[in-house]
């Protein structure tokens, strides 16, 4: 290898391990924006110019879907770039993905349903009237019963069957006993974890039944939830702190983030918040020890891993 080969191959190393590394994607909900952040080295890579007010960002497969509330669009990005831009939702707030990677399940409060994105044609191919404020979703392993919390701090939660993607159902409604924000089912465990939006309390449900078997303290509402294979991670963004529990509730420790950090994502090695007050998105391991606090935005509502 001569001088300059060899030169090349060195400049294409980082390059090339950067490719493999799992990236974050995180909201600049102010500044029309989705920003690429290197989460276990802690830096900002690049930025991804988006519709204006991307307030939620879900990976479904390979491609991250973008809700922009406040002008009624969805964008799919793919490869660090906005590849379409679905318009004619009333609301958009939140995305569940089905585990085949084809379909995004998207919560329209402004029309009171649930839209089923096909990622791949880039286009609604069904809606399903909700009533209520649908908002925060979970899809289930099988990739057959969604919950939708029906509001920031939501009477009810509605029980949608998607076994048949562009024929979903609305099959169920179940009313905690405390007004809810989010939901999450628990990997490989007949369990949902059910948030609270107006007290300091996390559920846990059956998912087979909705029945509460327990109910846990959590910090101040509204909570929000992630899981990896054996850890619950909630947030209280209000209080600044993330709590990490076993799937049974035991509690295993609280730790300090930045105000304002509500939505959570767990990924390869690392937990992912964002901050709304601080514009910055914490970097946990699974333990739940800090291990970078990236500034990116003035306002960041939501992450997800690409």
């Amino acid at each position: 290898m001569n001088r300059r080969e060899f030169l090349a191959a060195a400049a294409a190393v980082p390059f090339t391990l950067r490719e493999r590394t799992p990236l974050a994607l995180v909201t600049a909900d102010l500044e029309s924006a989705v920003v690429v952040v290197d989460p276990y080295a802690g830096r900002v890579l690049r930025r991804i110019a988006t519709r204006p007010d991307p307030r939620s960002i879900e990976r479904v497969g390979e491609t991250s879907v973008v809700a922009h509330t406040a002008t009624g669009e969805v964008s799919l990005v793919r490869r660090f770039a906005v590849r379409h831009v679905l318009r004619g939702f009333g609301e958009p707030r939140y995305t569940a993905g089905s585990p085949d990677g084809r379909y995004a399940y998207v919560t329209d409060s402004g029309r009171a349903d649930l839209a089923v994105v096909d990622v791949v044609r880039a286009r609604v191919v069904a809606r399903v009237h909700l009533g209520g404020w649908p908002r925060h979703a979970s899809i289930d392993r099988a990739g057959a019963r969604l919950w939708v919390a029906l509001g920031t701090a939501a009477r009810d939660l509605a029980v949608v069957d998607v076994t048949r993607p562009l024929r979903p159902r609305h099959v169920g409604t179940i009313r905690p006993p405390f007004r809810l924000h989010d939901v999450g089912f628990v990997p490989d465990t007949r369990h949902v974890w059910v948030t609270s939006g107006d007290r300091e309390v996390v559920g846990i449900h059956d998912a087979r039944t909705g029945h509460v078997l327990r109910t846990l303290v959590a910090g101040s509402p509204p909570q929000h939830v992630a899981f990896d294979g054996f850890r619950a991670y909630v947030t209280s963004g209000d209080d600044g702190t993330l709590r990490v529990h076993a799937f049974t509730g035991q509690l295993l420790r609280v730790t300090a983030i930045p105000v304002g950090s509500y939505n959570v994502q767990r990924g390869p090695g690392r937990v992912l918040t964002p901050s709304l007050e601080k514009g910055t998105l914490c970097v946990l391991d699974e333990a739940g020890d800090v291990m970078r606090r990236v500034p990116v935005a003035s306002s960041s509502h939501d992450a997800c891993f690409a």
